[in-house]
């Protein structure tokens, strides 16, 4: 079956430029203000959103996503709210992919079953749940890809030729490479092993590979998107856009989703110069 992650790169490997790639965290920082987001970002510029899950103990992410995730938590925001926030978005989007991307622990909580059968209806079209390996394929993702949602696994730097196959062995969608080591939004890729180890990974799938953490500028993302990478992720600088945009009691303001958009904007045009620049 080909799914709205499918069509979405395969429309952009035809028009000849990488996937951007947008996350921002559901309910950050209150679940109007956050919903509106969402519906601005395909105008602005996403190819494919990844909503955050938000989650207490976020492991793998920096402070900024960190924060976000607390923000969502402390106005309210639930899995039922994150879901209502995907069906509100379906309504007047059926083309744009929308990946939820998290922790385990939420999703366990609300129900597996229960989860996948109302995230399926909601429209959400694929997961990344970064604390289950694939050893656990059998807990998440082989119901998740029964279901009909792409399962999306992350590789690293250190993820070798050896260990490659088991984390490809059961993805769907595309696989997302973590472009350093360490948690989310602290240190910049280095454009030339980006290019390296998506050349790689290529070897093992047919797969696009997205490349994501420590992208902020629309100069990286240029960068990053002139190599082999399918896609380019950016979660922390559009986390980021929203935080600075607050006012001093943490609350949106008039500016909090032009902020996001704008920003959204900048690298999408980046985007969209960089294949150029790969063929120079």
């Amino acid at each position: 079956m080909t799914t709205r992650i499918d069509r979405r790169f395969a429309s952009l490997k035809h028009e000849g430029r990488p996937a951007l790639v947008t996350f921002i965290t559901a309910g950050d920082p209150d679940y109007d203000t956050s919903l509106a987001i969402l519906n601005a970002l395909p105008a602005a510029g996403a190819d494919v959103i990844e909503l955050g899950m938000p989650f207490s103990d976020p492991m793998a992410e920096g402070p900024p996503i960190q924060m976000s995730s607390q923000r969502a938590l402390k106005a309210g925001q639930t899995m039922v709210k994150t879901l209502a926030m995907v069906r509100s978005f379906r309504e007047h989007d059926g083309a744009t992919p929308i990946v939820l991307m998290g922790y385990y622990n939420p999703i366990y909580a609300y129900g597996n079953e229960r989860f996948l059968a109302d995230a399926r209806a909601a429209g959400v079209d694929g997961l990344i749940v970064v604390d289950l390996p694939p050893e656990a394929d059998d807990e998440l993702c082989l119901p998740a890809m029964k279901a009909g949602i792409s399962f999306i696994r992350l590789a690293t730097p250190t993820t070798d030729d050896k260990r490659l196959p088991a984390v490809l062995a059961n993805s769907s969608g595309f696989v997302y490479y973590v472009s350093i080591l360490g948690i989310t939004g602290t240190a910049a890729p280095d454009p030339a092993r980006v290019a390296e180890a998506v050349t790689r990974i290529k070897r093992h799938t047919i797969l696009p590979v997205a490349v994501g953490f420590g992208v902020k500028t629309a100069a990286q993302a240029r960068a990053i998107g002139a190599s082999a990478a399918d896609g380019v992720v950016v979660g922390s600088a559009l986390v980021n856009a929203v935080r600075d945009s607050l006012d001093r009691g943490g609350r949106a303001t008039a500016r909090t989703v032009a902020a996001v958009s704008r920003l959204v904007a900048e690298l999408g045009a980046g985007l969209r110069s960089a294949r150029a620049i790969a063929a120079e």
